[in-house]
């Protein structure tokens, strides 16, 4: 499985998530396949996506497609820093 870390400040939180919500379709059909997302405690628009992909190549090619780059700019995305994670490991303890 693979994974993308996105970590990034966002100008206002509840119109972040709601083009993020709105976004659902789009990230399924371009291979994301669940999610969770994270805020710093002491930083409430400090937000992290963590997703897994179908692949990294389709990570990438979403990510960095010109209609994201739009998208996160009309949501009020700050530079966000994207981390491309191959898993090695995993359990549950």
């Amino acid at each position: 499985m693979q994974y993308v870390l996105i970590i990034h400040e966002v100008e206002n939180y509840a119109a972040w998530k709601k083009v993020f919500d709105n976004a659902e379709n789009i990230r399924k059909e371009a291979g994301e396949r669940s999610y969770q997302v994270l805020k710093y405690d002491s930083k409430p628009n400090k937000i992290v996506h963590f997703s897994a992909w179908t692949s990294t190549t389709d990570a990438r090619a979403f990510f960095e497609s010109p209609a994201l780059v739009k998208i996160r700019e009309e949501a009020g995305v700050k530079a966000p820093e994207f981390i491309y994670l191959d898993q090695l490991e995993s359990g549950v303890l």
